[in-house]
């Protein structure tokens, strides 16, 4: 395994940006909000309560406890020095009496410190009574955001439909892995598209609630071949289809790739009119490349996951790159090719981009390896746009430690550590880095 990079010792990579860059960090409901005694129950709720679905048979019950707790961690965002704070709004707790007072109070203790508010609308924790394979939650999930936006718009600017519809996809109703637990495979591609369905809906919402500043935070990363076998190249331009043009051609080109649209149900191409609303900006998820080859015929671990052996693809090891306390690979500049690849495939129909979640899990206060791993990316981050990408902002994921999905509390992404028994909060080393870096834009 190799070594953790050592961080730069040259000027704050922050210093090469515009000074009119947006620098923010990122958290969701699910994970930090606690207080599930005061909504509706969504679907984790339920994943969560069957035992062995969450490695350490933890819940989010109490979370960071973020609910009762917003002011502290407010101070501390506007302490750190940030422009904004995306932040999600829990569709089952607006469901709920009052509950969209939580947020009218978190807005407007952000608006009181100058920092801006960056609400996402879905992350993943849907109300028990919805379900993305049905139609009728799109309609649904539109309705409930000219519900928020009618509530919000007037402070929020900037706004974010879903989060990651093809973890969710994927993760949620193909394998199991994440709440609501379906196992269907490529039965979950309605999913996908009732998905990106409710985007172009919810954008609709928001434009007519005057909002003019409207994204999506889609995962993407590059996808490589474990080999130059033309086996392992057709599974590695499958998966990439998948990760990265599954949810990004709907978006961006108003069509599928490949001819996916035949697998999806309705009225596609009437939907894909809808899908394609213009966009302000397009959201970028970075975490780590993927290398792919053809199936080996057995299930396989990865990440955490079980792959089943049915899949026309398998992953494979990226070996010579450190690895975070996930197992997930360092390569900062697999970011650089990420953005380079995705202006030259979308060219005027990609709007700008800004990095909605960009982190890693590493244990400790003293996290000197998520220094590194911040500092290596920004400068990639930074090459991207020497390069001629049009990237406006930069989101660190995660403020806190939080509940993280199926890994319950035993990663740690955050920049504040969270001690879950006490609540008490502690900003660790990387905190103080990226503070440092912020302040010194003058």
């Amino acid at each position: 395994m190799a070594k953790n990079p050592v961080p730069h010792q040259t000027a704050h990579p922050i210093s090469q940006f515009p000074a009119d860059f947006l620098w923010g960090v990122s958290t969701s409901a699910h994970q930090i909000e606690g207080a599930a005694d005061t909504r509706e129950a969504s679907v984790w709720d339920t994943f969560t309560a069957v035992a062995g679905q969450v490695k350490d048979g933890s819940t989010a019950a109490v979370a960071c406890d973020h609910y009762h707790r917003y002011r502290e961690d407010v101070a501390l965002l506007a302490g750190l020095g940030v422009d904004a704070y995306r932040f999600s709004i829990s569709w089952p707790r607006v469901n709920s009496p009052g509950g969209l007072d939580f947020y009218d109070r978190l807005v407007d203790e952000l608006c009181a410190a100058g920092i801006r508010p960056v609400p996402t609308l879905f992350h993943w924790d849907l109300p028990v009574a919805e379900d993305w394979l049905t139609r009728d939650t799109a309609s649904r999930f539109a309705q409930y955001v000219s519900v928020v936006a009618a509530r919000l718009g007037d402070r929020v600017p900037k706004w974010i439909t879903l989060n990651e519809p093809a973890e969710h996809t994927l993760l949620g109703h193909a394998l199991g892995a994440h709440a609501p637990g379906g196992k269907l495979l490529f039965d979950a591609l309605p999913a996908a598209h009732h998905q990106l369905l409710g985007h172009g809906l919810a954008v609709q919402a928001l434009r007519a609630s005057g909002a003019r500043d409207i994204g999506v935070a889609n995962s993407h990363g590059p996808t490589w071949p474990a080999s130059q076998d033309p086996a392992d190249i057709e599974a590695a331009d499958f998966y990439d289809l998948l990760l990265n043009r599954l949810f990004a051609d709907p978006l961006l080109l108003g069509e599928y790739p490949s001819g996916l649209g035949e697998l999806m149900p309705g009225d596609v191409a009437a939907d894909l009119k809808v899908i394609s609303e213009p966009l302000d900006w397009y959201g970028i998820n970075y975490y780590a490349p993927t290398r792919v080859g053809a199936p080996q015929g057995d299930e396989i671990e990865f990440g955490g996951l079980t792959l089943p052996a049915e899949l026309p693809f398998s992953v494979r090891e990226i070996e010579g790159h450190p690895v975070t306390d996930f197992g997930w690979p360092v390569v900062p500049a697999g970011l650089t090719e990420l953005l380079t690849a995705f202006a030259s495939r979308y060219a005027d129909r990609l709007p700008p981009i800004l990095i909605t979640e960009n982190g890693c899990s590493y244990p400790g206060i003293d996290d000197q390896a998520r220094i590194a791993y911040l500092d290596t990316h920004l400068r990639a981050l930074h090459d991207a746009m020497r390069a001629g990408v049009d990237v406006r902002g930069y989101f660190v994921w995660s403020l806190l430690d939080n509940f993280e999905w199926a890994e319950g509390y035993t990663r740690r992404f955050g920049l504040i550590h969270v001690d879950f028994d006490t609540q008490t909060r502690t900003p660790k080393a990387s905190y103080a880095w990226l503070r440092k870096g912020l302040r010194g834009r003058g």
